[in-house]
C-alpha cells in the first residue's frame, strides 16, 4: 500500500491531518505587478500636466511681448517693426492733400455733391492752353457746339441747353450771353443772361440762377478757359470741381468729370461766336 495518500478536499483540511500552506499569500506577484503599473501610470500622468502646464505658461509669455520676424521664422508670421523717428510725418507727406473744398454758410441749400477724386486734365494735344480770356463783347456772345455746329447754348425753363435757334427774338435772346471776369478767379469766365442771372453748375447741371453773394455761388458760377488755338475751340473747366468740364449730354449741359475719348472731346468743345441777338 502506497504510503501517499489522496489529497483531501481544500474545503476541510484538519479532517485527516493536513492543514492549509500559508507560506505564500495567492496572487500576491500579480498585486506586486498591478501596483507597479498603477504607480507608473500616476506618475507618468502627473509629469503629462506639468510639462503641458509649463508649455502653455510659456506660449502665454510669448503671446504678450511683441516680436519681430527673423529671417529663420516661417512665413506666414506678421510681425511690428518699431516705428522710426518721423516715420509718420513722412508717411503723411507722401499722401496726396484733397484739394480744399469750398464752404459757405449758404452750402446747405445748394444740393451739390463734393467731388471723391480729382481727374486728370485733358492732353495737350496741340499748343498749350492759354488761360486768359478775352475782352468780352459789347453785343453779348453766343457758345456754339463743336459736333453740333447748328446748336448753341440756350436758358429755357431755368436749364442751360443745347438747341437750334430760330429766327424768333425770345430765343435768340435766350442764346446770347454777357462774359465777364469770373466771379471766383478773374483770369476765368462767368457768364451773364439778359436779365442779370448768371450760368452756374446745382448738382452738377449747368442753369441760371440769381446771385445770393455766397463764396458758393461764386465758384459755382466760374468756369476757366482751356483754349486750343490751332482749333479755335475751347473747354470750360470748373474751379471748385477740377477734373470736371462743361460738357452736353443728351444736349442738357451739364459739369462731367473729364474721360479720354474722342466722344468726350466733341461733347465738351465748344466755340464762342458774336451773339445771336
Amino acid at each position: 500500500m502506497s504510503e501517499q495518500k489522496s489529497r483531501p478536499p481544500q474545503d476541510r483540511p484538519w479532517e485527516s491531518g493536513w492543514a492549509l500552506d500559508t507560506t505564500r499569500a495567492p496572487g500576491t506577484r500579480r498585486l506586486w505587478l498591478a501596483g507597479a503599473l498603477a504607480l507608473a501610470t500616476i506618475t507618468a500622468c502627473v509629469t503629462a500636466v506639468t510639462v503641458m502646464d509649463q508649455e502653455s505658461g510659456e506660449q502665454e509669455n510669448r503671446a504678450a511681448e511683441p516680436t519681430t520676424l527673423s529671417s529663420s521664422a516661417p512665413g506666414g508670421l506678421i510681425s511690428f517693426a518699431t516705428p522710426s523717428e518721423g516715420g509718420a510725418e513722412k508717411a503723411d507727406a507722401d499722401r496726396p492733400r484733397p484739394s480744399p473744398t469750398p464752404t459757405s454758410s449758404a452750402s446747405t441749400a445748394s444740393p451739390s455733391p463734393k467731388p471723391t477724386k480729382k481727374a486728370p486734365k485733358p492732353p495737350k494735344t496741340s499748343a498749350s492752353p492759354t488761360k486768359s480770356p478775352k475782352p468780352p463783347s459789347s453785343h453779348g456772345i453766343s457758345i456754339r457746339s463743336v459736333n453740333f455746329s447748328d446748336r448753341y447754348w440756350r436758358v429755357r425753363d431755368g436749364y442751360v441747353r443745347l438747341d437750334r435757334v430760330g429766327s424768333g427774338p425770345e430765343q435768340r435772346e435766350d442764346a446770347t450771353f454777357q462774359r465777364v471776369a469770373g466771379l471766383s478767379d478773374s483770369s476765368c469766365y462767368s457768364f451773364t443772361t439778359a436779365d442779370g442771372r448768371y450760368l452756374r453748375h446745382r448738382s452738377f447741371v449747368l442753369v441760371a440762377d440769381g446771385n445770393d453773394g455766397s463764396s458758393l455761388f461764386r465758384q459755382d458760377a466760374t468756369f476757366c478757359p482751356r483754349v486750343w488755338p490751332r482749333s479755335g475751340t475751347l473747354t470750360l473747366e470748373s474751379v471748385n470741381y477740377p477734373g470736371r468740364f462743361l460738357r452736353h449730354r443728351n444736349f442738357q449741359l451739364r459739369l462731367d468729370p473729364f474721360e479720354n475719348s474722342h466722344q468726350y472731346y466733341g461733347d465738351a468743345s465748344f466755340q464762342i461766336v458774336s451773339g445771336l441777338d
